[in-house]
């Protein structure tokens, strides 16, 4: 099921706007550049942002999202034509065979279901080529970030452009591990409009991360830090594992 807050067309048309630093996508743009990579699948790709950078520097991709409401708001958006877009999700794909698949913000955490996320593994693995690679981040559960997950820290008012001011926060529902649902509260000032949406992520262990990666054929290249997060994340490399000379620098062009 898509949250509300990507699947609402009010709230898609909102979502960009209340998110406007994106510093979180530069170490997958480092990781674009660092290895050559010229063709991405982009998984969870919601309104299109990362695609939309990627495609900006000549990159081919093709970004895929369940909530129909974000990938009208990507496709409306300069440039859109740049890029194939899916409504759907990465458990049914066409062929492809790209050289790095991507799972920017909270998408891996967001796929909740255990039967889900594998066939999401497979996936991604069957659209990479060989030696191509996956990239992804989850939160580290030992950081407990969803301690800070209050209407205290969170709680905002933005202007937005033919909206008006929206109030907006979120609040922690419960702790459940490995499972954390929290809600965000979305107020429009125009009418008065009052709009949820209930998320739920999944704290997966490192080692456990590992293991399913392993599962699926991957070789866990290497495990990184988030940069704007430091010490709260894990930011996984692993490697289609089908040419025993590839490597990553078999991506290079």
């Amino acid at each position: 099921m898509v949250d509300d807050c990507f699947g609402h067309p009010r709230l898609a048309a909102i979502y960009d706007p209340l998110d406007t630093d994106r510093n979180d996508l530069d170490p997958y743009l480092r990781i674009v550049d660092e290895f050559g990579v010229c063709r991405v699948l982009d998984i969870g790709c919601g309104t299109g942002v990362f695609a939309l950078l990627l495609a900006d520097r000549g990159v081919d991709v093709v970004g895929v999202d369940p909530a129909q409401a974000s990938i009208d708001i990507a496709r409306a958006k300069p440039g859109a034509e740049r890029v194939r877009w899916i409504s759907g999700d990465a458990t049914v794909l066409p062929p492809l065979r790209v050289d790095l698949v991507a799972m920017t913000a909270n998408v891996a955490q967001a796929i909740v279901d255990q039967d889900t996320w594998q066939k999401t593994l497979r996936g991604a693995y069957e659209a990479l080529r060989p030696g191509g690679l996956l990239v992804f981040e989850t939160r580290d559960p030992a950081s407990r970030a969803w301690e800070e997950w209050t209407q205290e820290n969170s709680y905002r008012v933005t202007e937005i452009p033919g909206v008006g001011p929206v109030e907006s926060w979120v609040q922690l529902i419960e702790v459940d591990l490995p499972l954390v649902t929290f809600r965000g509260t979305y107020v429009f000032a125009a009418d008065g409009q009052v709009l949820t949406s209930d998320s739920t992520l999944r704290f997966r262990e490192r080692e456990e991360t590992e293991a399913d990666l392993l599962t699926h054929g991957y070789v866990v290249q290497d495990v990184r830090d988030a940069p704007d997060r430091t010490g709260r994340e894990f930011v996984f490399l692993a490697r289609r594992s089908e040419s025993s000379r590839s490597g990553l620098n078999s991506i290079r062009h």
